[in-house]
């Protein structure tokens, strides 16, 4: 698939989402105003696609400055410096929904890699994070899908940070090239779909990676997988 078919494909349903959703952001952000931190949006450097860095918007769910608090970049399930209604906005995944911007300005696509922080991005394997943000960093991506719950895996760790860098983020890159290798229209669509499944029915991560065939997932992930 051509980049100038992700693009347009990119404008014609991000614009019509955000039409869709223009209710329920406005509503997300009248509550954000009066229950959070006086702040609606956040913003934060990230890095895109051949590593250029830009702003990615997220509706605000933790407490400011919180990437300098500690655990830093990674957040576990019930951590402390999530805000009440940002626990809501987290689960359903609503507070990436600004990003549909991200995507009508260009630095993102609608389906790729999810954009990370620079710390983490010099983490990731070279050869695969070069394959990988060869293309466009995602709103959604096969990565994302799978570590939809990824608070979860890592609220047991001893070092959740550790954890997230040896474990989780390179498995996490080689599902993305699931996609990133051979970009098509049938696996745009189809990525698609499956996040709008995946924001309802909340599949088991191991039975998404079955489906797609995915490689297989290090003994660590497949034990935490089974017990959810």
């Amino acid at each position: 698939m051509s980049k100038s078919t992700v693009r347009l494909l990119d404008l014609i349903f991000s614009t019509s989402a955000i039409i869709i959703f223009a209710p329920i952001l406005f509503l997300i952000m009248i509550i954000l105003l009066v229950t959070g931190e006086q702040k609606i949006f956040f913003m934060q450097e990230r890095v895109g696609i051949n590593g250029k860095i830009f702003s990615v918007y997220k509706f605000a769910t933790m407490l400011q400055n919180s990437s300098k608090m500690p655990g830093g970049n990674v957040t576990v399930k019930n951590d402390s410096r999530v805000l009440p209604f940002g626990k809501f906005l987290r689960f359903t995944k609503i507070n990436e929904l600004p990003q549909l911007f991200n995507v009508i300005l260009g630095n993102m696509s609608l389906i790729g890699a999810r954009p990370v922080p620079m710390d983490i991005y010099k983490n990731y394997p070279q050869i695969l994070r070069q394959k990988v943000f060869s293309a466009k960093p995602g709103l959604s991506g096969m990565g994302s899908l799978i570590f939809r719950d990824e608070a979860s895996i890592l609220i047991d760790e001893l070092n959740p940070n550790d954890f997230h860098k040896d474990v989780i983020s390179p498995y996490k890159l080689e599902c993305d090239l699931w996609y990133t290798d051979q970009i098509k229209v049938s696996r745009y669509i189809t990525l698609i779909l499956a996040t709008i499944y995946s924001v309802i029915f909340n599949p088991n991560p191991l039975s998404l990676s079955n489906l797609f065939k995915l490689p297989l997932p290090p003994h660590s992930l497949i034990n935490k997988w089974k017990e959810i």
